[in-house]
């Protein structure tokens, strides 16, 4: 410490002053550097030591000015930081898993984290006879602060001051010591009967017990649902072909995981009942077992409460979605008639009766849900919102294509380019529709190959139908020859229309025809046309015809061959008038009309 014309240095603590500052209290510099900012300090202490050794004889008015410059300033930037110095953090003194109090001041510069541990090595400085002796409470003030002192006998335990009661909770320094006490008592007394033999040996019995019925529980658990599992795999091997089980056997796995995790869930709450009792038998562990049980029967109470308050919600939601159901029912009944042809709608076409149902029945439920939404438990809860806008931001990622898909499907229904049974042509692709989806079509092509289109590339595509026009005369089937000039067309039509009679799976009404397609440098084209019932049998149809066609055509001893000339033959090829009714043409044919 420095002293020069009443200047008070400490370099120690780093305080200056005067020497009627001298005094110090009974913390000593511990008070003072929670009174002071120890920045400023250091800025004092250095501008005094310059100002005293460049201008000694003016040092003691100026230390004076300092001194009152900075006390000015210290007292603006000083509250702020003792108010954050004089609130040590709680600390909550625990014995043998029991909560005692909880220390928030500090007492003669213990802070509340020191005084749990000196409490805590007193309590276990205890002699087991003292344990289970009254906790006597003794009133003091110290600082001007009240407080009360718990002790056992002469054995002092720990203190409760004013300061360490909870401005929320409001009660009196007596009431909290006498809380104390009574916390206190009933984890010593624990302490004192956990050394007991006779405790010890019923808690292990008692444990042992609870563990053998524990094990029992766990392996019936595992066998029902074993047993379970083997019976609903039995029912879905007996009935193969039932549609009530078809969901069950695409999902079987599911299934098993299903049982898997209900048999885990089983287990881990016989395992949390064992763990409660266990804990509860001993005065130690009691606590911990009791924390269970609360958390159990609170969680019960909190599930139970909630359920109660839902029901109203729950039941008008489930009103509004049995009323959509019935409506829905309704326009399904409406869907019906209207397919069935009892009931005819402008605009609405049998080809287009299954999507219109479909849409309508989207937009009832879709309405009926957002309705029934609000009235469902938890629905304004974060997890519901969070689901929310992540269903919606998959939706936008992924709706793109899929959009496209079903805006195409609906392109190709309610225009009716195509439907279930049509013979089509989709230029690579020649078959029957068998079925025309949302997002594609399925074509059943002549090798029995089922292939699959989406809707956005036939929308794109030129489509021919074959059986649209067809209606009860079946779809047309026909096939080209070409016959040189010099025979009679008339025998050519002949044979052909004869072949096409003979060929199984060809119509005998309408009966066939053929046309002269053109007339060409070297020969005629001809090209037959019949009906027939099942477009997917084409291929063996036309296989059968080309048989016949030749038989035919051998039969009579004409060839089927498209003569060309190197050059110009010694007579004309012509047909001689005599012969332009050759077998197997009849007299009286004539060319046919269009």
């Amino acid at each position: 410490m420095i002293r020069q014309d009443g200047l008070v240095v400490d370099r120690s603590s780093g305080f200056w002053g005067t020497r009627s500052l001298e005094k110090r209290s009974p913390a000593g510099d511990a008070k003072r550097c929670e009174d002071y900012n120890p920045a400023l300090v250091h800025l004092q202490f250095t501008l005094a030591m310059i100002l005293t050794r460049r201008f000694p004889k003016f040092s003691a008015p100026l230390a004076w000015l300092l001194l009152a410059v900075c006390l000015f300033l210290a007292g603006t930037g000083a509250p702020a930081l003792a108010a954050d110095e004089a609130r040590p953090p709680e600390a909550t003194l625990h014995y043998h898993f029991r909560p005692i109090v909880t220390f928030r001041t500090t007492v003669a510069g213990a802070t509340p984290e020191y005084r749990v541990r000196r409490a805590l090595s007193r309590i276990d400085a205890l002699p087991p006879g003292a344990m289970n002796l009254a906790i006597e409470q003794t009133p003091f003030t110290v600082e001007g602060r009240r407080g009360i002192n718990l002790h056992i006998g002469e054995s002092a335990l720990f203190n409760i001051l004013e300061g360490d009661l909870d401005p929320e909770e409001k009660i009196a320094l007596e009431e909290l010591a006498r809380r104390t006490a009574d916390e206190l008592g009933t984890a010593l007394q624990a302490a004192s009967a956990q050394r007991r033999p006779m405790v010890l040996l019923k808690g292990v019995g008692l444990s042992l017990l609870a563990t053998a019925i524990a094990l029992v529980l766990l392996w019936l658990i595992r066998r029902a649902t074993a047993w379970m599992v083997g019976h609903f795999q039995q029912a879905i091997e007996a009935h193969p072909e039932s549609s009530a089980f078809r969901w069950a056997r695409h999902a079987w796995l599911l299934v098993q995981r299903v049982a898997q995790l209900l048999m885990g869930f089983l287990w881990l709450s016989v395992a949390y009942l064992w763990l409660t009792f266990v804990l509860a038998r001993f005065p130690l562990t009691e606590p911990l077992g009791d924390r269970l049980s609360d958390f159990l029967f609170g969680l019960l109470d909190t599930l139970g409460s909630g359920i109660v308050s839902a029901i109203p919600a729950l039941t008008t939601a489930i009103v509004i979605l049995f009323m959509t159901k019935a409506f829905n029912d309704a326009i399904g009944n409406f869907f019906k008639a209207a397919r069935a042809g009892r009931v005819q709608v402008p605009g609405l076409h049998p080809e287009t009766v299954n999507a219109t149902h479909r849409i309508v029945t989207i937009i009832v439920w879709g309405l009926g849900i957002a309705v029934a939404y609000p009235f469902i438990p938890m629905s304004d809860s974060d997890a519901f919102r969070g689901l929310s806008v992540m269903f919606g931001f998959m939706l936008t990622l992924g709706s793109a294509g899929i959009v496209n898909q079903l805006m195409s499907g609906l392109v190709l229904v309610y225009s009716r380019a195509l439907s279930v049974g049509d013979f089509v042509d989709l230029g690579e692709t020649v078959g029957v529709v068998s079925e025309v989806g949302a997002l594609s079509t399925k074509i059943i092509n002549m090798r029995n190959e089922e292939v699959t289109i989406p809707n956005a590339v036939l929308v794109g595509s030129p489509i021919k139908n074959y059986s649209r026009l067809a209606g009860a005369r079946g779809t047309l089937v026909s096939t080209q020859v070409t016959i040189g000039y010099d025979t009679p067309w008339r025998q050519v039509h002949a044979m052909l229309i004869a072949a096409a009679e003979q060929t199984p799976g060809l119509r005998a009404i309408p009966k066939p025809f053929v046309y002269q397609r053109g007339l060409g440098d070297w020969y005629v084209e001809y090209e037959l046309f019949a009906h027939m019932d099942k477009p997917l049998e084409r291929v063996p149809v036309l296989s059968a015809l080309h048989a016949n066609i030749q038989d035919q055509f051998n039969t009579y001893g004409v060839q089927i061959m498209s003569p060309h000339f190197v050059m110009q033959p010694g007579n004309n090829v012509v047909v001689p008038r005599e012969h332009w009714h050759a077998p197997p043409a009849a007299a009286d044919v004539a060319p046919p009309q269009a």
